[in-house]
């Protein structure tokens, strides 16, 4: 069984090309079920031997261990993407998946800062006294500047900066390249940091990296987590802040100063508009408050 998940992960890997981190989800998925079935009474042995009960028992399994809604949504569309390349692969006859339905998810909306919270964290680094401020203050910038994804932020390379052009280019989900417009103060501060703050690379490996850590290594999605934690402890501001929230503020805040959302999603790499369209539901709870602070009989 675990060459069969082999298999499909370099499927996904070579077909589809999904991203790295896509691939990881898949792999932990895939793993703890070849786990429960191995471990479960009347062990399973083979893909053959998986029957629409043992599905649905996995599925309680997952409720029992205290998933939340999307954890298990998730794993569940893993185990019938698994099942569905068996089929076609020609491995097994039918998808003892194709009568389980995943758990829903409530619709979240996500996380934002307003643009009062986004100075604040901006001004953030200027007033630390560590080495790699110039190098923080150019990341935090620059992923508001362009509502970047961790990933692709911390993978820039230098070829990637146009400052001529006030852009940058970056990969995303599947390798999809776009171009992403720079104001002048992302500019400004990515520039001060390759001028003065940059360290020397660690490697050949490492030359080529826009953004390095203090041992002239690329800088890691972990690393940055601890940065953007770090500053924002500093900028007293509270509630839960991760590194998509600044993502998320971009799309809002362009959005409300009247940006087209066909527009935002080829910013944000979106692939599908519907994806972007939860964006708008925020705007409208800003319109919301604005007109209930405004209106004389609000």
């Amino acid at each position: 069984m675990h060459e069969s998940v082999d298999n499909f992960l370099h499927f996904m890997t070579v077909e589809r090309g999904v991203s790295t981190n896509t691939l990881a989800a898949y792999r932990n998925d895939l793993r703890q079920l070849v786990g429960f079935l191995e471990e479960r009474d009347g062990s399973v042995d083979d893909w053959a031997g998986v029957d629409d009960q043992v599905v649905t028992d996995y599925v309680l399994h997952l409720h029992d261990l205290g998933y939340s809604d999307t954890t298990r949504a998730r794993k569940v569309a893993s185990a019938k993407s698994l099942f569905g390349f068996l089929v076609r692969e020609g491995h097994l006859e039918r998808d003892p998946t194709e009568n389980v339905s995943s758990p829903r998810v409530g619709r979240s909306l996500p996380n934002t800062l307003t643009e009062e919270d986004v100075d604040r964290l901006l001004a953030a680094p200027a007033a630390s006294p560590v080495a790699e401020s110039a190098r923080d203050q150019a990341m935090l910038e620059l992923l508001y500047a362009t509502g970047m994804r961790v990933t692709e932020l911390v993978s820039l390379d230098l070829e990637d900066l146009d400052f001529d052009g006030a852009a940058v280019r970056c990969f995303g989900k599947g390798g999809k390249e776009r171009m992403i417009p720079l104001h002048e103060q992302a500019i400004e501060a990515v520039g001060a940091y390759l001028d003065s703050g940059r360290p020397e690379p660690k490697d050949k490996a490492s030359q080529t990296a826009v953004f390095l850590n203090r041992r002239g290594a690329r800088l890691t999605r972990q690393g940055f987590w601890l940065v953007l934690k770090n500053y924002a402890r500093r900028a007293g501001l509270e509630g839960k802040i991760t590194p998509h929230t600044l993502r998320h503020s971009f799309a809002t805040h362009l959005l409300r100063g009247g940006a087209q959302l066909r527009h935002v999603q080829e910013l944000l790499g979106h692939s599908s508009i519907t994806t972007t369209q939860v964006y708008t539901h925020l705007t409208s709870e800003h319109v919301r408050t604005e007109y209930d602070k405004a209106h004389p009989r609000a």
